[in-house]
């Protein structure tokens, strides 16, 4: 068993000691440090060396958005969570753009950060489901003719593939929604990333997210 080692990134102190305590008895998982700034949580990250960082976005000092930009310019293997109050479509892909992986909201329950925070160390893109929710609507109602200007590339399954990522299914959803093999749907997701020319979902569903709105 692989152990997930934690920065919790909070100014509340309350918070800090609440997700500590969560974590304390899980065999795979550690809190190796705790940070009460933005400045903190870039230094710490910087000794400490996390697997994932539990990041608020509102801090003394630099915000969770710009101490996970920094952080990552220069440890772009560590993980982003970022745990907030803040669900408005700005703050999430903000957080995005960042280099966040996942975004969940402060009143997930302990399966529900568990469970974000195993993704997330996996390099995997995970969402709270209120925020997956948002989400799904903002992409359904774009257009699919704005859709196909957005990304001439893609062909009508990519698209509609794409759609999918960024609510925030997985592959063997996507294959099963479309009664696709599991390879079928890799190989277009693999396409999907080399013609929007991003590493991963998360990434796609920003370039996805900032193509409909221009």
């Amino acid at each position: 068993m692989e152990l997930i080692r934690l920065l919790i990134a909070d100014d509340h102190a309350f918070y800090r000691e609440g997700v500590r305590t969560m974590l304390r008895d899980l065999p795979d998982m550690e809190v190796i440090g705790e940070a009460a700034s933005g400045n903190e949580t870039e230094s710490l990250a910087e000794a400490l060396q996390p697997d994932v960082i539990l990041m608020d976005i509102k801090m003394p000092g630099i915000n969770g958005i710009e101490a996970t930009r920094r952080i990552l310019h220069t440890s772009p293997h560590m993980k982003v969570l970022v745990v907030t109050m803040f669900e408005d479509d700005d703050s999430v892909f903000a957080a995005m753009r960042a280099g966040a992986r996942g975004y969940l909201l402060k009143d997930a329950d302990q399966d529900e950060l568990l469970r974000a925070v195993k993704a997330v160390s996996r390099g995997e893109a995970i969402f709270s489901p209120a925020i997956a929710q948002r989400m799904i609507h903002y992409f359904s109602a774009l257009p699919q003719t704005a859709s196909a200007i957005a990304f001439p590339d893609l062909t009508e399954r990519e698209r509609e593939i794409l759609l999918l990522i960024a609510q925030g299914e997985s592959n063997a959803a996507i294959a099963k929604h479309f009664t696709l093999s599991l390879k079928t749907v890799q190989n277009h997701v693999s396409n999907i990333f080399s013609k929007l020319q991003v590493a991963d979902r998360a990434q796609a569903i920003v370039r996805a997210r900032d193509a409909g709105l221009k």
